[in-house]
């Protein structure tokens, strides 16, 4: 993210300058990009040897380094007109020049520091003083962090003006340094950005209370109550469930090694540190440490719902402490599915593209003015709701927006396969994986349907709760349910089916949406005594074959959403071909029944329609799909992305000889590289969905796609986990494989939904590799609790070990084998809870890796008289009242 404190280089320049030395201390070296100096050496030049005041006969002294920060710090004070409390700006300064002082002591090259950037390399400077700025007042640690990351932005730009090669090596890195120094150049010289005016500045108002109003109100799926008066949504405050996000592993953001791990055991460099799996933050603080970011999940995983919170705090100016670069922003959602077709549309567009109803008083040039202006946030939702052969044209369309307007904020959202690793990387953006809910998320999203579904108040409700407390216990009990409800959007539906079936739920995917279908098509509205809200009257199996037509087209013309005319003629064609809908009335009257009374179709303000989900839409169009024996069409299509769950269904609803068609179709040759790749895997994928394959198809997948299954990197390895349990037939002999490879096998086993997957994991669970113990680790979180923790937990070689903990069931498991010396939290705890569930006279170090709350005030830890290290994410909040004889990591 670009600094907030902003400095012009022709005043900074000067007294930056100076920190480099005039003559480095060693010959020039290759570009950056031609290998390695010399064995063990990473390529480019040791900072230590390019600064002025480290070697035998340094240019520049302490006091010198101290005076030059005193000097920067009294610019930045000047220059953003802000104030310290008294007699800070002193030891701001000294917190500054100790920072900077580390330069000259990381094992870190120019060309390493130049691919950080400026926000990641101060990050760098700052964790390696753990504690130097623990005297400093709140403010004035922030007004410190903000300097140091404008500081290193102006040093790494000076890096590149003296050695061209840095520029030649990481050209897009070294782009985006420079704009950012010209940005900065031109606000420094602004003073500050101006404020809009009368006219903008009404029409904001206007414009930020109507998306507070319109993205306020979120749908949980599939609820249904007897009472036709209750409402079908809440208000986004009562339903929202903040959910963890994983960094991507290759992205560079994995944080730094810890300095007393045993050297044999620790990670190769560049990997992040040895520790449980990737960092998790908090999804809806993504934002927080990173200006752009690419958040991929699975299909319900709630993508959608975090846009809409981004949106609306942002709007009414509700944002917690770590989001306050958004303060001030204007946020446009931009849901991909409006525009797939025709491409992101342009600024002065942007309202208009999306039928916004405001878009008609907008005034001419607004966006644009908010965009050159830095002030705006865009909330890209679904790029995998555009069709593959445009995609990479909306991302062109996105890349020169951001590049014409450098300080706009940017979150992309897309479902996992739809786009490859680094689609977004040159344009500076973090890829992070929205994690599955763990089982305190999973009960406290039950709580919220349930305390949701209250709002026909006095009423009894004591059915409600009884059907409540039923899921609370069945969900854990039942694998099928465990792994489903892990998914907000499953999670919901199992609610509304537990609550409709008095806790007799069925299992798996496809019987899940059998039986919403049932529920909503045929029986939701005599059993709510809903009998004349029109004079329509159809049964399930009509109402569902017009809704598959309307899914069908919008899966042949690529699109997520339909407009009125569109959506009439689909209908218009099908009235007369279905005898039971041919007497009800023209399809306008079959349209306005369908949009009203089935509960699975919504229509926007411009009378465009689409499905309340994209996963019902995928459901529907694979079931006429297959009745329509168009199989050539989804082969024809089987390695895009978007069609995989549209794959997968229409497998599960052929029969047995149109499923043998499909899957021989997936193997057939004529494709090459990936989508071959694709195609193949996919074909094993399905085998978990197969009610009856003949034998020799079954043994012809297996055969075909057992060597697929030994994944060259972590990246690879993670991919494979969407195959299925039919991976854990076709992995090889974990005692054969090295260290490197059982730990790539143990990233995709640990991401297998099955309990198999514990048995072949049990057999890596003596090996020393601390990456592999660490992996394993990691996946605790992925099963169930105690027989992961008797079979691999307690087993683990502890030695330079973090055991995570994501809730509470974990806390008490790892409790209950006597404690750690070395804990990780990755999910949400009070302090009084980690208390009283961490052995207080074992643990030595902490790690946290999730926010606490409460201002991270860590008093409570001198509850735990053996702790030596406390370790924090540098992306969590500052932490303060730390035990003294606490060493503290960042």
């Amino acid at each position: 993210m670009e600094p907030a404190v902003r400095l012009a280089s022709s005043a900074v320049d000067p007294l930056i300058s100076r920190l480099l030395a005039h003559a480095p201390q060693e010959p020039a070296e290759p570009a950056p990009g031609t290998g390695t100096r010399h064995s063990g050496v990473p390529e480019g030049r040791l900072m230590a040897r390019l600064v002025s005041f480290r070697g035998e006969d340094p240019e520049m002294g302490w006091q010198q380094l101290f005076d030059v920060a005193a000097e920067l710090v009294r610019l930045g004070l000047e220059t953003t007109g802000q104030g310290l409390p008294e007699g800070e700006e002193e030891g701001v300064a000294g917190v500054l020049a100790r920072t900077l002082w580390v330069i000259g002591e990381l094992d870190t090259t120019d060309t390493q520091a130049v691919r950080l950037g400026p926000q990641d390399f101060a990050r760098r400077l700052r964790s390696a003083v753990p504690g130097a700025d623990r005297e400093l007042s709140s403010a004035a640690a922030w007004f410190h962090d903000s300097l140091l990351v404008t500081v290193c932005l102006h040093f790494l730009h000076l890096l590149i003006q003296r050695f061209p090669g840095l520029a030649e090596g990481q050209p897009e890195r070294s782009h985006r340094i420079g704009q950012l120094v010209d940005l900065n150049d031109v606000e420094a010289l602004r003073g500050s950005r101006p404020r809009p005016a009368a006219q903008d500045a009404e029409f904001e108002a206007r414009y930020l209370r109507h998306v507070a109003e319109q993205y306020n109100r979120v749908t949980i799926y599939g609820i249904d109550l007897p009472n036709p008066n209750t409402p079908d949504n809440w208000s986004l405050d009562a339903t929202y469930l903040s959910l963890a996000a994983e960094f991507s592993p290759g992205t560079g953001h994995d944080g730094p090694d810890e300095p007393d791990l045993p050297s044999d055991a620790a990670p190769p460099a560049g990997t992040g540190p040895a520790a449980p799996g990737e960092p998790v933050m908090t999804a809806d603080r993504a934002l927080a440490g990173h200006e752009r970011v690419l958040l991929r999940g699975v299909a319900g995983s709630g993508k959608t719902t975090l846009i809409q919170w981004l949106a609306v705090a942002t709007a009414r100016s509700a944002l917690p402490e770590e989001l306050r670069t958004l303060q001030g922003r204007i946020p446009f959602v931009l849901p991909v599915r409006r525009f797939a077709r025709e491409g992101l549309p342009a600024p002065d567009d942007f309202l208009s593209a999306l039928r916004h109803p405001l878009a008609d008083e907008a005034p001419e040039g607004w966006v644009v003015r908010v965009l050159a202006a830095e002030r705006a946030v865009l909330l890209v939702d679904g790029i995998d709701e555009a069709p593959e052969a445009q995609r990479d044209a909306v991302r062109g369309q996105l890349r020169r927006l951001l590049r014409i307007y450098s300080g706009t904020l940017c979150l992309v959202t897309s479902r996992p396969p739809a786009v490859d690793a680094d689609w977004l990387a040159e344009e500076g953006f973090t890829e992070l994986n929205l994690a599955p809910m763990n089982r305190d998320q999973v009960a406290a999203s039950v709580t919220a349907w349930h305390n949701a579904a209250r709002s026909d108040e006095g009423k009894d409700h004591s059915r409600l709760d009884e059907y409540k407390e039923i899921l609370l216990r069945s969900i854990p009990l039942f694998r099928e349910l465990r792994v489903l409800a892990t998914n907000p959007l499953m999670c919901g539906l199992i609610c509304a089916l537990n609550r409709d079936r008095s806790g007799m739920l069925p299992q798996g995917r496809r019987e899940l949406y059998e039986a919403a279908m049932e529920m909503l098509l045929q029986r939701r509205d005599p059993e709510r005594r809903v009998l004349y809200a029109d004079t329509v009257d159809l049964q399930r199996a009509p109402r569902e074959r017009l809704l598959r037509k309307l899914a069908y087209r919008m899966l042949v013309e690529e699109r997520a959403v339909l407009d009125r005319d569109s959506a009439l003629e689909a209908i218009g064609r099908s009235v007369t071909a279905i005898p039971a809908v041919a007497s009800q009335g023209d399809p306008q009257k079959i349209f306005d029944h369908l949009l009203l009374r089935t509960g699975l179709l919504c229509e926007q303000a411009d009378g465009s329609v689409e499905f309340v989900h994209r996963t019902v839409q995928d459901y529907l169009a694979a079931k006429e799909a297959v009745e329509q024996g168009d199989f050539d069409l989804l082969l024809e299509h089987a390695h895009e992305a978007e069609w995989e769950e549209v794959i997968r269904m229409s497998v599960a609803h052929a029969r047995p000889a149109e499923c043998a068609i499909l899957l021989n179709g997936l193997l057939a040759p004529g494709r090459t590289g990936m989508k071959r790749n694709r195609r193949r895997l996919l074909a094993a994928a399905c085998l978990e969905h197969v009610t009856e394959l003949d034998p020799e198809t079954h043994e012809r997948v297996r055969r075909e796609t057992r060597h697929m299954v030994r994944p060259g990197t972590v990246a690879a390895a993670r991919g494979l986990g969407w195959v299925g349990p039919i991976v854990l037939e076709m992995l090889p002999d974990p005692i054969t494989v090295s260290d490197d490879e059982a730990h790539r096998l143990a990233v995709t086993v640990t991401r297998i939904d099955d309990d198999a997957a514990v048995d072949y994991l049990a057999r890596l669970r003596h090996r020393r590799s601390l990456t592999l113990r660490a992996e394993l680790a990691r996946g605790w979180r992925n099963f169930e609790t105690e027989r992961y923790a008797s079979e691999i937990i307690r087993h683990l070689d502890e030695e330079g070990l973090y055991f995570p903990v994501s809730d509470r069931v974990e806390l008490a498991a790892l409790r209950e084998m006597g404690g750690r010396d070395r804990v990780q939290i990755v999910g949400h705890f009070t302090p009084g809870e980690l208390v009283d569930g961490l052995e207080a006279e074992r643990l030595t170090h902490l790690w946290l890796a999730y926010d606490l709350g409460a201002g991270m005030k860590m008093e409570w830890l001198s509850a735990f008289p053996a702790l030596t290290t406390l370790r924090v994410n540098p992306r969590l909040p500052r932490v303060s009242g730390v035990p003294e004889g606490v060493r503290i990591i960042a």
